[in-house]
């Protein structure tokens, strides 16, 4: 069951880098969006970028910038000037190709025209990445399916590095102590945004949240009121450093949900943190992950 099922996504996933190489090998056309992508691949725009990241360990934008890397090295290959290969591989300036030679191959496009043996391993380094890794050697994923009721909460958005969201819940925290809310906090609950793995934090987006059970009053901005859960949702376990969700996500969607029988839910994945960093050792911390599920 799992192979034709997993094969399935696979597929659908090549399709979307093929569509890719083909607009980058035609620069004079826009990029297509997410909501075309993912209508290529049959999945969910909501869940698309997540899928896409988990099955090629790459977002589509490093997808992009790795196949206009590939272009603008054949071309130099084939003898191109360095402003031919820049412009046939969508960059706005010789300029732009330098910078980009020099982060990811740590070579100048001048040291490689007409050197066909020299281009040839940068070209298998930038080939396609490796779809749906084999996990055949590691501990199998317990995940279970359970029906989560709605539950409110109070909302702060964070923006900044993942390592400081802590002053989120600090603010959230403090504020909960002066409404006389601090003992009846029930849970510490996290919905990412943004993942922290693939962007700036200066654009890292992340909802700090706290649950304290019915009755709570609106909070002053900018902090709000949100509802999270409803329905059924796969719950995963994951045990030790809380930067790691997002790879334990990575597995969930690459090695369960492909052969699960379940559809995702266009909802919020959301963490439910066990333990608190400051008191608990991190490879012990643990956190509850819950990936929406539909009926």
């Amino acid at each position: 069951m799992r192979q034709p099922v997993l094969h399935r996504h696979v597929a659908g996933i090549e399709r979307v880098v093929a569509h890719l190489r083909e607009r980058v090998a035609q620069p004079e056309l826009a990029l297509p969006d997410l909501e075309d992508l993912a209508a290529i691949a049959h999945l969910s725009p909501f869940h698309f970028h997540r899928i896409y990241r988990a099955l090629t360990g790459e977002t589509v934008g490093h997808t992009v910038a790795r196949l206009r890397l590939s272009v603008a090295l054949r071309q130099l290959a084939e003898g191109g000037s360095v402003t031919g290969a820049a412009m046939a591989a969508g960059y706005d300036s010789p300029q732009a190709l330098a910078r980009a030679f020099r982060a990811r191959l740590d070579v100048t496009p001048a040291s490689l025209r007409g050197d066909t043996r020299a281009v040839a391993p940068l070209l298998e380094r930038l080939s396609s990445p490796q779809l749906a890794a084999d996990a055949a050697e590691r501990l199998p994923l317990r995940v279970t399916i359970e029906e989560v009721s709605p539950f409110e909460v109070v909302v702060l958005r964070q923006r900044g590095a993942f390592e400081d969201l802590d002053r989120g819940f600090g603010r959230l925290f403090d504020w909960a102590m002066r409404a006389g809310l601090g003992e009846r906090l029930e849970r510490l609950v996290g919905v990412p945004l943004a993942d922290h793995r693939d962007v700036a934090p200066r654009e890292h987006e992340f909802d700090c949240a706290m649950a304290f059970g019915e009755g709570v009053a609106t909070p002053p901005a900018p902090m709000a009121l949100r509802t999270l859960g409803g329905g059924r949702h796969a719950v995963l376990r994951h045990v030790g450093p809380y930067e790691g969700l997002e790879d334990a996500l990575d597995r969930l969607l690459r090695e369960w949900w492909p052969d699960s029988g379940q559809r995702l839910r266009d909802a919020p994945v959301f963490h439910h943190y066990l333990d608190d960093p400051e008191q608990t050792p991190a490879p012990i911390l643990r956190a509850d992950l819950y990936v929406p599920l539909a009926t």
